[in-house]
């Protein structure tokens, strides 16, 4: 069985296809790859037909019957699906080419919009079509861990499936380089073109799991609510060393 040469192959590849070549590919990358596909096949999991999971929007639409004000409804079920001429790059998909993001429950779908307090969130339920196998990015997270050595080839596996956890969860804003979404959206890609039909990986502003569906046609709205965010908390945790400025 393919094995990682180092437990820093993730960000390795990060860097290779970010900063070298994402369309032909530097030998390491390939190698890469290859060992992700490899011990993907150990991490696919079935979701049934007829699971349930969640997709948030922000933003609704607006009941307008000329007699009263302006009213808030959900939008529309075309509206709560992604639209191929308007799919702007995710960590998942490239521009153009739209996958469906969804989520276990429907806190972690709203978190996933970052809302601020008083934003109206569309929140839709969705139906599968049918039994659908992904791969599961979330078994094998781990607390940030540094080697001084190459560990086990096990140990060396569940470092840098982690990594590609924390790769697929790392929150999305306006502001990113669209070069960050690269090396998820090239494994994405891979899990793809071999049989896949999506990808699942925890959250990191929510509690549930996030799912991506490389079809649209596999789910389907089945009802649609309207949600206020009404309070918003964060924690804080120091990482690093302060420093302290001196007047000489």
């Amino acid at each position: 069985m393919l094995e990682f040469r180092s437990w820093r192959s993730c960000s390795e590849f990060v860097q290779s296809v970010t900063l070298q070549g994402r369309y032909i590919r530097e030998a390491s990358a390939d190698e890469f790859l290859n060992a992700v596909l490899a011990t993907s096949k150990s991490r696919k999991k079935t979701i049934r037909e007829q699971s349930y999971l969640w997709r948030a929007q922000l933003g609704c639409d607006w009941n307008d019957d000329g007699h009263s004000d302006e009213e808030p409804r959900p939008f529309s079920p075309k509206r709560m699906k992604p639209q191929a001429n308007m799919a702007t790059e995710g960590r998942a998909n490239p521009k153009g080419i739209p996958y469906l993001y969804l989520a276990s429950d429907k806190e972690t779908a709203m978190a996933e919009v970052r809302p601020w307090v008083g934003s109206l969130i569309s929140i839709g339920l969705f139906r599968t079509m049918r039994k659908l196998v992904v791969v599961d990015c979330s078994a094998d997270i781990q607390e940030p861990t540094i080697y001084l050595g190459e560990p086990t080839p096990e140990e060396r596996e569940q470092a840098v499936w982690s990594d590609i956890n924390g790769a697929f969860s790392m929150p999305v804003s306006l502001t990113d380089q669209k070069a960050e979404y690269v090396p998820t959206q090239v494994i994405a890609e891979l899990f793809k073109n071999n049989g896949a039909d999506g990808i699942m990986y925890r959250s990191a502003v929510g509690k549930g799991l996030n799912v991506v569906l490389f079809d649209l046609a596999t789910a389907e709205i089945v009802n649609c609510f309207l949600y206020e965010a009404a309070e918003l908390s964060f924690n804080f945790g120091e990482i690093a060393n302060p420093y302290f400025v001196r007047k000489h």
